[in-house]
């Protein structure tokens, strides 16, 4: 490998992860329990070598607050993809170290995580999760010459600015948006429809162009939004009601849009409800259980279905870890840099960048080829549907 493989730096601990003390099956990680085999999955990712040099990585994303669920996803992806990328040889003589930091999805702390990284001599990070974070905080590490790649901010702004060194892995919200619309177009063509949003930038983002595509096809829309956090969706459930509504699209997150699954159906509304990719969790179906049925939502063809990714499945499902969601998207942005740094033998982030979009690098998710914006050009939007606790493919003809 080139001289500029030599990075010589302590283990992140101040932004990062933190291992402490065993609590019965548990351990406690920066403020939030993991499971035993997952942590046990980490401190193997961050162990560092007693020979040759150390590469750092960091995880960015939500380990805490109501996408928790997501950024946990995140850094078990990656604390995977670690292990393997180290114990592969690829980069040789070196050692890569992973750290964790916390943004609960709040934009200020996005900065300040940012901003700290920036400091550690950090080459990768792997987030953030909410577009909200991610957009900022891309400015930053753009600025301090850093590669980002988000697995699961979809707004498109994240990739529109010209920042050469940042990515996305998962889909634009102009594609996820468009597919929704089709489908509710396709199924249920004039049927009065609400679309409603959370008032976050990903969940205005993307309610924004379902409806502007339901109005292209000439589809009556109401408009709603509500605020993220919210508990009680009573009067905008009744409100829906009274107007006839029949299919409602939400842009949001799973704990809010669940919340209102369950308590339309409580109210016997007799809604038909799409969502975004954040009900990809089985978090959601903790909330709504049986009043979820038929709920509908768009992601990314799910990998772990794929026979590329059965070995990673198997090896997260012994460590009983779960390959739902976000997991594998964030192991393949660790696939996908550790291979260009590999064909450029530099940790140089304009090279590593360059190199990304090349050409097409295999990955546990299949193949992934990022354009000249740094979005993957491959991942499509599939329809989804929750049913008695399980996902299931929609088939859309």
């Amino acid at each position: 490998m080139a001289d500029s493989l030599d990075v010589q730096a302590p283990l992140i601990t101040a932004a990062g992860v933190s291992l402490q003390v065993s609590i019965g099956s548990s351990t406690m990680l920066n403020g939030h329990y993991a499971s035993a085999a997952s942590a046990a999955l980490l401190f193997c990712a961050l162990a560092s070598a007693a020979r040759g040099s150390e590469i750092k990585i960091a995880v960015a994303g939500p380990m805490s607050g109501s996408s928790a669920a997501f950024g946990l996803q995140m850094r078990d992806g990656a604390a995977a993809a670690v292990e393997a990328l180290n114990a592969s040889g690829l980069l040789p003589d070196t050692r890569v170290i992973m750290s964790v930091a916390d943004d609960a999805c709040d934009p200020k702390q996005a900065v300040a995580v940012a901003n700290k990284i920036t400091t550690e001599r950090v080459r990768l990070v792997i987030g953030h999760f909410c577009s909200s974070s991610s957009i900022p905080a891309s400015d930053i590490y753009a600025e301090a010459g850093i590669v980002q790649v988000s697995p699961g901010s979809t707004n498109p702004q994240l990739t529109e600015r010209g920042l050469q060194t940042v990515f996305r892995i998962c889909g634009r919200d102009d594609q996820q948006g468009t597919a929704a619309a089709e489908y509710i177009h396709r199924n249920h063509p004039n049927a009065k429809i609400a679309v409603l949003d959370d008032k976050s930038t990903a969940g205005k983002g993307i309610a924004d162009v379902v409806e502007a595509q339901l109005q292209r096809f000439g589809e009556q829309v109401i408009r709603q939004s509500y605020v993220a956090g919210e508990k009680d969706y009573r009067a905008l459930v009744s409100r829906i009601k009274q107007d006839g509504v029949r299919v409602v699209y939400i842009g949001g997150y799973h704990t809010e849009i669940g919340l209102f699954v369950r308590q339309a159906s409580e109210a016997g509304a007799g809604l038909i409800v799409m969502a975004n990719d954040p009900l990809m969790t089985s978090e959601f179906w903790a909330i709504t259980s049986t009043a979820g049925n038929g709920t509908l939502f768009t992601f990314m063809p799910e990998p772990a279905r794929n026979a590329n990714a059965a070995g990673v499945v198997a090896g997260l499902n012994a460590s009983n870890l779960s390959a739902e969601g976000y997991t594998l998207y964030a192991y393949a942005a660790v696939q996908a840099w550790a291979e260009a740094v590999n064909r450029t033998g530099s940790l140089n982030a304009a090279r590593v960048a360059t190199a990304l979009r090349s050409r097409a690098i295999d990955t546990v998710i299949g193949p992934v080829r990022f354009d000249t914006k740094g979005d993957n050009a491959v991942p499509g939007f599939l329809v989804y549907r929750w049913r008695d606790g399980r996902v299931e493919t929609v088939e859309q003809n």
